[in-house]
């Protein structure tokens, strides 16, 4: 007899700044539990291109793309913060192919709403950083970190987070997406929140109202794939 293997697999979007590696502690658990799973590291935001002059839609064809390269289906899609963003661009060109979406502490895109128009203090801040560096990036440091990513988090693991991030293309900031809520185009939808994340835009529960659903709140902060990654990964299972 064969150890059955569940069938979906995870493809798991990550966040402004952030690379697959911020997505491992979670793959890890859900490959251990037999899942097919993909971390992605998006244009831009590894080290092997600049990530000058891109666009929101070169994340959106990105995903997309990879999930079509490696002709995937049953796919599970999950997008966390900023990443919600390419993962809803995503799910409406692999709609044969998703099983389901699901935002983690992300945010759920309004039509035409880019993301520096989600929270005006946000929008500002990104507007000056954009214009403030040679390549139209926003960068960000070991402050924000500490204060608004992974407050009271253990200094070491805020310190190397903080030299792990890498500058977001301003244009995945600045660019929206002209969809509806995946749910609108009869996808299934799931939204998981952190119960101490400071870092999104607008309340987590308002996000998940875009959708037509209530959050499944868990404990952690903006970076709990790094720090819970168990509760994350039985979190994202028991919403499928």
């Amino acid at each position: 007899m064969t150890d059955y293997k569940p069938a979906q697999t995870f493809v798991l979007v990550p966040g402004a700044w952030l690379g697959a590696w911020s997505w491992h502690p979670v793959a890890r658990l859900l490959a251990e539990r037999g899942y097919r799973t993909l971390a992605l590291n998006l244009p831009g935001l590894s080290y092997d291109g600049s990530p000058a002059g891109l666009r929101l839609a070169d994340a959106v064809d990105y995903v997309a793309g990879e999930v079509e390269r490696r002709d995937l289906s049953d796919v599970v899609l999950v997008g966390h913060s900023w990443g919600g963003y390419p993962a809803t661009g995503a799910a409406h060109r692999l709609a044969g192919r998703v099983s389901k979406v699901i935002y983690f502490s992300a945010v759920v895109p309004e039509p035409g709403t880019p993301m520096v128009d989600e929270n005006e203090q946000y929008g500002g801040i990104i507007r000056q950083a954009i214009a403030a560096t040679p390549d139209g990036t926003v960068r960000i440091g070991l402050d924000a970190v500490q204060a608004v990513l992974m407050p009271g988090d253990p200094a070491p693991l805020q310190e190397l987070v903080s030299q792990l991030v890498l500058p977001q293309p301003g244009g995945y900031m600045t660019d929206s997406l002209d969809l509806p809520p995946v749910t609108k185009i009869g996808l299934e939808a799931a939204y998981v929140l952190c119960a101490d994340d400071i870092a999104l835009a607008r309340p987590g529960a308002e996000f998940a109202g875009r959708l037509g659903v209530g959050p499944l709140v868990i404990p952690g902060n903006h970076m709990a794939m790094l720090t819970q990654p168990a509760v994350v990964a039985d979190a994202l299972l028991s919403v499928l």
